[in-house]
């Protein structure tokens, strides 16, 4: 069965960028450009993970993330934020609201992104 990620992401650009690498290592690429879409989505689609940003219009990827992690539907899905927020402290905010991963935008290309994805669905 083909594993489902899940982008939020309002950056069109990346987020096409991301999507064609998922579908080139033969993920299904789920989309949505903001906090209300995404939390829809990863209740009614049920991906295999989600990848975040934080800098989203109306909610924040924070406030978005704790919905997730509060929802007995999606608290399970295993969350990776990408964003261009790369403090100490958001970093440390995002991990102790549930995220599994924190990478920034301008530190990770999107090869690394991939096996970051690949090795926590496998694991």
């Amino acid at each position: 069965m083909t594993k489902k990620v899940l982008i939020i992401e309002d950056d069109k650009s990346l987020a096409r960028l991301i999507e064609s690498a998922l579908t080139a290592e033969g993920f299904e690429p789920l989309l949505a450009t903001d906090s209300d879409e995404g939390l829809d989505k990863a209740v009614t689609q049920k991906p295999d993970l989600i990848l975040l940003d934080i800098l989203l219009p109306s909610k924040s990827g924070f406030d978005c993330l704790r919905e997730l992690k509060k929802n007995s539907k999606s608290s399970a899905i295993p969350v990776i934020i990408l964003s261009n927020l790369g403090q100490d402290e958001e970093v440390r905010l995002g991990l102790t609201l549930g995220a599994a991963d924190y990478l920034v935008k301008a530190d990770f290309s999107i090869d690394e992104v991939m096996r970051k994805i690949k090795k926590i669905i496998a694991a």
